[in-house]
């Protein structure tokens, strides 16, 4: 398999649009990535120039140490797997397998065993005579598959392959892709817009945001230290709770985080954790808090209303107003009902806590951080608003309108 290494990729359209913004990633060899984020956030851009089926504005890419920035696709060596990739009708599935070594010119005893070896791996030895229309949506996803392993590539390139599958059929096809990454050790990258999905299948996850990568890490890193408060809503099931335009301040020896009259007190091993702790505590100066939803003690402190509830994944959860202008998703003891009156506390032990203006983290790595040993995982984020201010000077300006004659 692979090795791959992205150095300082762009990507810009002569729209001005913003596809990709000097990418940095190093992946090893048998390495299983995804690549997470909302519609228009470069996932299958990022996908795209790897493959070579786009060209980059600027950067390079080197797989196994050599540069094929100006490869042609055909030569790169890479499989690129679509959603909902498209077989020939009007031949059968041993054909479709077989298509791209009949391309490359393979000798017939090497695309048989190949053929056959993959439909052995991904269940379809049965089927290879049939038609793509007979298949099931699950099978015809399959197929795709073996088509991208029989030609035995350096890289697989997953560009959401079973999006428009239905739950169970997800869920099957998640243990075919993981399984057949460990069988083949091959090297994955997988794109994909639901959070969990890469979470439970990669060994690291990208997270983009219109073109700009804002953290490279092991899900559970991504989890307990994102990198600023966009990786922190991201990431999660449901979504972090957010104070935006909160100040710290001290109080008889304590930390708090205070916000619209609600005050939460910052555990002392938070509290250590605080870069530049000294322009932040009593200036004013706004900060975000977070708080998951998990984090929430229940039956202490604030005393809330419970305005809705919902079920989640097997477990309850209470919107909680505390005043007009606060309120709190959490996890909530069975049974309960809206209107009641609850207390409820965020837990000081699990805050995070983001500069108001940049949207980075304040807090400083401890010792439960799990080292990655990639560099890129190191790499801050840009601040929110140089990142706003990029992508805005890149868009063309309109013209100005010409004086009217006097």
């Amino acid at each position: 398999m692979a090795s791959l290494v992205l150095k300082d990729v762009s990507k810009l359209y002569p729209s001005g649009a913003l596809a990709l913004c000097k990418v940095n990633l190093e992946l090893s060899d048998k390495e299983f990535v995804a690549v997470v984020g909302a519609e228009k956030s470069g996932k299958t851009t990022l996908l795209r120039v790897i493959a070579g089926l786009e060209e980059v504005t600027s950067g390079n890419i080197y797989i196994d140490g050599k540069d094929v920035s100006d490869v042609p696709p055909k030569d790169r060596d890479v499989a690129m797997i679509f959603r909902n990739d498209t077989l020939y009708p009007s031949i059968n599935v041993y054909e479709n397998m077989a298509y791209g070594l009949r391309m490359r010119k393979a000798p017939q005893a090497a695309i048989e065993a190949r053929v056959k070896a993959a439909a052995e791996i991904l269940n379809l030895s049965d089927v290879l005579t049939r038609k793509p229309k007979t298949l099931t949506a699950a099978q015809r996803q399959r197929v795709a598959l073996g088509r991208a392993i029989a030609r035995e590539p350096k890289l697989y390139l997953l560009d959401d392959p079973i999006a428009g599958l239905d739950d169970n059929l997800k869920a099957q096809m998640r243990n075919v892709i993981v399984n057949l990454q460990a069988r083949m050790e091959g090297t994955f990258i997988y794109a994909t817009k639901n959070v969990n999905e890469a979470l439970s299948m990669a060994t690291r996850v990208i997270v983009l945001r219109e073109g700009v990568v804002q953290q490279i890490d092991a899900p559970a890193n991504l989890y307990d230290y994102p990198a600023n408060a966009y990786v922190a809503l991201l990431i999660g099931s449901p979504s972090i709770n957010l104070l935006n335009g909160a100040t710290l301040e001290e109080e008889d020896g304590t930390l708090v985080a205070a916000y619209k009259g609600v005050k939460i007190k910052i555990a002392p091993s938070v509290a250590a954790r605080i870069e530049d702790k000294e322009a932040y505590v009593g200036t004013g100066r706004k900060v975000i808090i977070g708080v998951r939803p998990e984090d929430i003690k229940w039956g202490e402190g604030l005393s809330a209303t419970v305005a809705a509830t919902e079920e989640a994944d097997g477990k309850l959860y209470a919107e909680c107003e505390v005043n007009k202008g606060v309120s709190f998703l959490a996890l909530a003891p069975e049974n309960t009902q809206k209107g009641a009156q609850v207390s409820l506390m965020p837990d000081g032990e699990h805050i995070y806590i983001f500069d108001g203006q940049t949207r980075i983290t304040l807090l400083k790595r401890d010792e439960g951080y799990a080292a990655t040993g990639y560099a890129d995982a190191d790499v801050k984020p840009m601040a929110y608003e140089e990142e706003e201010g990029l992508k805005k000077s890149l868009k063309p300006q309109p013209e100005a309108k010409s004086k009217k004659k006097r």
